[in-house]
């Protein structure tokens, strides 16, 4: 008896000529159920008009194009990593149109917060800080380290990037500290201490601390310390390229589809809530 080939999840990436997105773009090609179906970029990019493949050389079919509403029409789902004005307007048309989303992009307001969680009443999309498989499980990790090192461990969270990231501390540091203040029955907006110059004073146990690196090419290295009296427990996780994150938002795509509404997240996608 034949089996029928899968028909294919028809993905648009946003951002298509930056790093991330070409990279998007080639974690799509390669994939054997995912095509791309479109290809966005902002206004005045010198990449607008080209092929969605031209930077590795090859031929889609796809051209880059800034009207969003044209790079959508026949998409399932778009992959957006860019910076939060732009996702914004990418919602609204994925709302406009019934296209589902993936947001890998961080430093999003409450208000904007807020308006992706609206928008999730009328389409599907997965928004995660960090859409790495293993920074998932690591926040697993971080989430079960907590519970047990509740008493008597002062936390510390270090975070580096590279030169060119425009918010700090980041989103999946952000996230981090999120787990482990849920864990301790906290909320970090109460205990997170993010500069410390001068006389401090004594630190406060009950705090979350953040200390935020910017350098060179680094493409995401992420620790959290554990620091007890005669011993420490670091849990971390450190990224070499960005491969990771892509794998991650094709898992996501595959989560969504069939899916008409809702937020959901990482947790989500690998069955770890």
């Amino acid at each position: 008896m034949s089996v029928e080939p899968a028909v294919p999840h028809r993905v648009c990436v946003a951002g298509a000529s930056g790093r991330m997105g070409r990279m998007l773009i080639d974690a799509v090609r390669l994939s054997e159920d995912c095509v791309i179906a479109g290809a966005l970029d902002v206004f005045g990019s010198p990449a607008i008009g080209l092929d969605a493949g031209a930077y590795a050389g090859l031929n889609t079919g796809v051209h880059i194009t800034a009207d969003v509403a044209a790079g959508l029409t026949h998409s399932q789902c778009l992959i957006d990593f860019t910076r939060p004005e732009g996702t914004m307007d990418h919602l609204r048309a994925c709302e406009a149109q019934g296209v589902n989303l993936v947001i890998g992009t961080t430093g999003f307001s409450d208000e904007q917060k807020a308006e992706i969680a609206q928008a999730a009443k009328r389409i599907a999309i997965v928004m995660a800080p960090n859409m790495s498989v293993g920074v998932n499980v690591t926040l697993k990790l971080l989430d079960m380290a907590a519970r047990a090192l509740s008493t008597g461990y002062d936390i510390e969270i270090i975070e580096a990037h590279h030169r060119h990231k425009v918010d700090a501390p980041s989103g999946t540091a952000l996230k981090m500290g999120e787990v482990v203040a849920s864990a301790l029955g906290r909320d970090l907006k109460d205990c997170a201490v993010y500069a410390r110059e001068g006389v401090t004073g004594e630190r406060d146990p009950s705090s979350i601390g953040f200390a935020t690196i910017r350098g060179g090419d680094i493409v995401g290295d992420h620790t959290v310390l554990f620091a007890g009296t005669g011993e420490r427990i670091e849990i971390s996780h450190k990224a070499s390229n960005r491969a990771g994150y892509a794998q991650g938002s094709l898992r996501a795509v595959r989560f969504l589809a069939g899916k008409t509404r809702g937020l959901y997240d990482m947790f989500d996608v690998l069955g770890l809530s």
